[in-house]
């Protein structure tokens, strides 16, 4: 794949492997939600100079050719877009408090931030939060990618796909990553692009089917300017080819990363699990969450959660196409 980087420099002030997680399935979508507040950054550090770059989506197989989808494309540059875009509040478990006032856009960027409730006791929602998810939903072939910087806090930044039923989900975590992991226990998760595939059919056995396609951006081609750059550092761009019924290749910064075989399981004795395709209409969501497991890599610091340096994460834009024939 062919890349097209473009740097501009500037001085800017800004604001596991989870062999062991038990995911959160989804919900019914909510009512859309439109408060929004705009993000208050803290002047305290001047982040690295930004690397600004521009990469080639992949090639389209012979005889076909990738259109943009509207619906689920955005620059972010006109405000919280409500024909696209909504706030489902449903909540993971504690200390996860979804409100919406804790997501919006302002400065070019779709924000979600993480603040602490001062209200609430150590084993109450002290950890508030926020999710923004598509209106629109997409099937394969298509192509998706979203440019994000993570916030610097102990908690899973996603960007993910999923069809919104508890019990029968298709799910595509295209990221599920934490640069600042309090544990001790996940020493690779600044530069680990954790990704997955993960299946709930209530009337299939094994209920639920999932497997790993991790990558860690130490990995990239040494011309690549983002080998080896933290989540939280630089803007990185993610994406998921999500071929066909059985399979799904996740992007990281113009480059292959990881994939799933829909049907393989996680662990090597686990036998190959038919009839497990992907096959439903699926939202896009981003959103940004923690929990007291090492497979997430531990809870942040309270103290983390009132500096506006670090405890924001941001989406730069989301481009989606579709194939289609020439």
């Amino acid at each position: 794949m062919k890349k097209i980087v473009i740097l501009f420099m500037c001085a800017g002030i800004l604001s596991c492997s989870k062999d062991e997680e038990v995911s959160v399935p989804v919900p019914v979508k909510n009512s859309p939600t439109e408060s929004e507040v705009p993000v208050t950054d803290s002047e305290e550090e001047t982040e690295p100079e930004i690397i600004d770059v521009n990469f080639e989506i992949p090639e389209a197989p012979q005889g076909m050719k990738w259109e943009v989808v509207p619906e689920l494309t955005d620059e972010f540059n006109k405000g919280f877009d409500t024909d696209k875009w909504f706030k489902p509040l449903w909540n993971y478990g504690e200390p996860v408090q979804m409100v919406a006032q804790n997501s919006g856009v302002s400065d070019g960027n779709l924000w979600i931030k993480a603040t602490l409730d001062k209200t609430k006791k150590d084993n109450e929602r002290w950890f508030m939060t926020s999710r923004v998810q598509s209106k629109a939903q997409i099937s394969y072939p298509m192509y998706t990618e979203s440019k994000i910087k993570t916030a610097h806090i102990s908690a899973y930044n996603t960007f993910w796909l999923n069809n919104g039923d508890i019990n029968n989900r298709d799910e595509i975590d295209i990221i599920e990553n934490n640069s600042k992991p309090s544990c001790n226990c996940q020493p690779d998760f600044p530069w680990q692009m954790n990704s997955q595939y993960f299946q709930v059919n209530s009337s299939a056995s094994p209920k639920e089917v999932r497997n790993h396609g991790n990558f860690d951006n130490r990995k990239l081609s040494a011309d690549n300017p983002l080998k080896g750059v933290r989540w939280n550092e630089q803007y990185h761009t993610f994406g998921v080819w999500w071929k066909d019924s059985r399979n799904a290749q996740f992007y990281l910064n113009g480059e292959k990363a990881g994939s799933v075989v829909f049907g393989e399981q996680r662990f090597e004795n686990q036998p190959f699990i038919e009839g497990r395709d992907f096959t439903r209409n699926l939202d896009i969501i981003w959103d940004l969450w923690t929990v007291d497991e090492p497979w997430l890599g531990g809870l942040p610091a309270k103290s983390d959660l009132n500096n506006d340096a670090i405890n924001t994460m941001k989406v730069d834009w989301i481009h989606t196409y579709k194939l289609i024939k020439e």
